[in-house]
Order: structure tokens, then C-alpha cells, then sequence
């Protein structure tokens, strides 16, 4: 009887395999043979997942992102949490949190994208479309809240927003990149400053 095959993990150990190649040979080196070599799998048997490595490395992000935006999502709507300031919070410590525990995945698609800036070779845009979801989440629960009464009315929900994501960023820039990551010290920064909108 032959052997099944578990696509998802298959497909998952590649995306891994692929950052850790992207990472030690460097994006523009790394190709599908070297890939397969490091996951035991063959060329071929690459190509029935992926064309090339632009779409594993896209791929690698929406797998990262995607798993995450659903326990955000779950987050915002449980209102046993509290209030919508007290979702954002919940949400910017999930961030936080996922973000050390993958951390080695989080700095090798960094490193994949600081190195390729350098040859122009842009992968933001793939990035801000993964991402985007995010900013609206804290768009939508500010805006909740200052209809509820619960944030006040003076909050501009777009500034806000925009702040929060541009802390989630640097948060993660500095989890990847800096090993004197405060995790507390962070979430409280966050905690002060979104605690200075309730009503």
C-alpha cells in the first residue's frame, strides 16, 4: 500500500527549508535544486508545490501571516477580553508574542528582503498586501469604540491606527534584529499609550 503523503506538512517543510536556504546562501543564490537538496525532496517534486522561489517566498509570508490574522480576528470579536482598547492590546501582545516565538522565521524573511532591496528587488508590496487586514482590524475596533462611548470621541481612528501598526513594525524589526528585545517594557509602551484614549 503506498505511503500518504501529508501535502500541507510537506509544503510547510519546503517554505521552511526554503527561508533557511534564502537565508545562508542569500535570496539570489538560492534556486529549487538547492532547496530540494536541504529538504530531501526532489527538483520535480518541488515543482508540484511551487514555479520558483518569488512564489516560496511569498508563500513563506502568507503561511506566517495568515495563521496570525485568524487568531487576531478571534481576538477582536471575544468580548469576554473587555473593552476595544483591551482587543487592541490582546492583539498587539499576540503580535508580539508570535513574533519571538517564529523568531528565526521572522529574521530570515527580513534578512531576504533587506538583501534584495539592495539589488531592487521590492518584496513590500507582497508584504503590505498580507498585512493590510491588520490596519483595518484596528481601524474597525476604534471606531467601535468611540460609537460605543468606550474610546474618545477626539481619537483620529486613521493617525491611531497607523501609529499601532508602525509600533508592531518596529517591534518585529527589533525581534528579529536585536537580541535585547524587552518584551514587557514593550507591551506596557503600547498599553499607555492606547489607555490614553478611554473614555
Amino acid at each position: 500500500m503506498p505511503k500518504k503523503i501529508d501535502h500541507d506538512a510537506r509544503k510547510e517543510n519546503i517554505l521552511k527549508t526554503a527561508l533557511e536556504v534564502f537565508a545562508d546562501v542569500g535570496y539570489r543564490e538560492a534556486n529549487l535544486s538547492l532547496i530540494a537538496e536541504k529538504s530531501g525532496l526532489s527538483r520535480p517534486t518541488i515543482y508540484q508545490y511551487f514555479k520558483d522561489k518569488d512564489e516560496i517566498y511569498y508563500y513563506a509570508v502568507k503561511l506566517v501571516t495568515g495563521r496570525l490574522f485568524t487568531e487576531l480576528s478571534t481576538l477582536a470579536f471575544d468580548d469576554s477580553i473587555g473593552d476595544e482598547i483591551d482587543k487592541i492590546i490582546a492583539i498587539c501582545t499576540k503580535i508580539v508574542d508570535s513574533a519571538i516565538n517564529a523568531e528565526a522565521e521572522l529574521t530570515r524573511l527580513m534578512e531576504v528582503m533587506l538583501h534584495e532591496k539592495e539589488f531592487n528587488k521590492d518584496f513590500s508590496e507582497i508584504i503590505y498586501k498580507r498585512t493590510a487586514k491588520l490596519s483595518i482590524l484596528f481601524k474597525r475596533l476604534l471606531s467601535r469604540g468611540i460609537q460605543k462611548g468606550t474610546i474618545v470621541k477626539t481619537c483620529s481612528v486613521d493617525m491611531t491606527a497607523k501609529h499601532i501598526f508602525s509600533l508592531m513594525e518596529s517591534f518585529c524589526f527589533q525581534i528579529a534584529f536585536f537580541k535585547n528585545f524587552n518584551r514587557d517594557e514593550s507591551i506596557d509602551f503600547v498599553k499607555s499609550y492606547l489607555v490614553s484614549f478611554k473614555v
